[in-house]
C-alpha cells in the first residue's frame, strides 16, 4: 500500500488568511474530496499534516479543530474517501517547536509510527514551508496552485518541484501516468 501526505488548508479545503476557525468556514476545494477517494480506491493511505497556529493564537481550540476535522471526514465519507490520520502542529510561528512546518517533526513522527522512510512518499502542499518540510524529511514534494500556491510560485522554489493546478490534477498524474 502506498502513502501520500497532504497539507490541509489550500490543498483539501479553501484557505483563508484569517484562518479556518470553525466547521462552517471549512469548505472543500472543488474535486479535492473525490481526489482523495480516488487515492483510497487505488490503495493509497492518505495522511494530513497541517500547521494549525490558530490554536496558539487563541482563535479556536482543539475541540473546535476536531469538529472541523469531523466535518472533513464526514464529507469525505460521502464520496467514498477517508484520511487515515491527521497530524497537526498547534504552535505559533515564534514557538520554535520541532513540529511546525517548515521543520519536519511531524513527518519524522509519521515515519517512526509507520516504521518507514519517506523517500518515495509524495507530499502535496501549497506553500514553501510545505515543500521545505517534505524535502527535509526526504519525501517527494509537489506544489499545487490552489490556496497559497500561486504566491509560492513567486518565491524561490527549486525547478525540480512538480507543480499542478490542484489536488485532483496531482492524483490524475499519480494514477494515470503518461507513457
Amino acid at each position: 500500500m502506498s502513502l501520500i501526505i497532504l497539507d490541509r488548508d489550500g490543498v483539501i479545503n479553501q484557505d483563508s488568511d484569517d484562518f479556518i476557525k470553525s466547521p462552517t468556514e471549512w469548505e472543500p476545494i472543488e474535486g479535492s474530496l473525490e481526489a482523495i477517494a480516488r487515492l483510497n480506491y487505488a490503495g493509497y493511505r492518505v495522511v494530513v499534516i497541517t500547521n494549525q497556529s490558530g490554536i496558539a493564537r487563541g482563535l479556536f481550540d482543539v475541540a473546535t479543530l476536531n469538529r472541523i476535522h469531523s466535518k472533513m471526514r464526514r464529507m469525505l465519507a460521502q464520496v467514498g474517501g477517508k484520511v487515515e490520520a491527521i497530524l497537526f502542529c498547534p504552535h505559533g510561528p515564534n514557538d520554535d517547536c520541532a513540529c511546525r512546518k517548515p521543520k519536519d517533526g511531524l513527518f519524522t513522527e509519521l515515519a517512526q509510527r509507520l516504521r518507514i522512510n519517506l523517500d518515495d512518499v509524495v507530499a502535496v502542499g501549497d506553500s514553501l514551508r510545505d515543500i521545505q518540510a517534505a524535502q527535509s524529511a526526504g519525501a517527494q514534494p509537489i506544489l499545487v496552485r490552489t490556496g497559497k500556491g500561486e504566491r509560492t510560485l513567486q518565491q524561490d522554489i527549486a525547478e525540480d518541484i512538480a507543480v499542478y493546478d490542484d489536488l485532483a490534477a496531482v492524483v490524475s498524474a499519480l494514477l494515470e501516468p503518461t507513457p
